[in-house]
């Protein structure tokens, strides 16, 4: 029985996450039923990371087992024919080894966040950027982050309904800068809690637009308390961009 790794891009507007869930589209399970599809064989497959309503990916990563020992292109290309016309690509898929797991073997995941940061709204990119019209002091927003890297507890950005064991992290990476009209955040880290990087970036924005202090943040973060939490940014800019085994 061969195993398939999977390389996965996703537009995450109209799903509700990545997770298969009764009555409601979900990524997974339209990949699921594709797989099907082409195959006859109901898999279950397992992620890098569920991503959540509206968030995006360029480079998810997902395994599973078939029956028959396809070609990794043939997989590929008859995934992506069942995906039709669904805001879904395989963009490329391998054989594993037995032993590989899209999620154990993960040691580390990266995320891109997108702001739009002009006066005028999105045209093309409505729902893929997080649009906002005040400048955005992007140096002070880089200073403030990196008070976010190392080893901390993150109840202060950790979801209520997080369900991980421990609140305590490790940030490897946490950059900011300017590209043109869009300021990007892009977060490092072997794994990350329930919506932390959406809070760290709303966090992090009210740093930009003068309201908060780089040491604001440091006291928001040691407070390891979620009502300190500023905006949490919406699910619009944020895109799973790399999986690293």
């Amino acid at each position: 029985m061969p195993r398939y790794r999977l390389l996965v891009e996703y537009d995450g507007r109209p799903y509700r996450g990545y997770q298969i869930q009764d009555n409601l589209p979900s990524i997974q399970g339209s990949i699921e039923r594709a797989i099907l599809g082409f195959s006859g064989q109901q898999v279950r497959l397992v992620t890098a990371g569920r991503t959540d309503t509206g968030v995006h990916a360029t480079a998810q990563v997902l395994h599973m087992d078939l029956d028959q020992d396809w070609r990794p292109a043939v997989v590929r290309d008859a995934i992506n024919a069942y995906l039709i016309p669904e805001p879904i690509s395989i963009l490329k898929a391998e054989i594993a080894a037995d032993d590989f797991s899209a999620r154990f073997s993960a040691k580390g995941r990266r995320y891109l966040y997108r702001i739009l940061n002009r006066r005028s709204p999105p045209a093309l990119d409505q729902g893929r950027v997080w649009h906002m019209k005040r400048p955005l002091n992007v140096e002070a927003m880089h200073e403030a982050a990196q008070v976010l890297v190392g080893v901390h507890d993150f109840t202060t950005f950790r979801d209520l309904q997080c369900q991980a064991k421990s609140p305590v992290k490790s940030i490897d990476v946490a950059r900011v800068w300017r590209q043109g009209d869009e300021v990007h955040l892009a977060f490092e880290a072997r794994s990350f809690l329930h919506r932390q990087v959406r809070s760290m970036t709303g966090s992090i924005a009210q740093v930009g637009i003068g309201r908060w202090s780089k040491e604001h943040l440091a006291k928001i973060l040691e407070a390891k308390d979620r009502q300190a939490c500023g905006v949490v940014a919406p699910p619009d800019g944020l895109y799973l961009v790399g999986v690293e085994y």
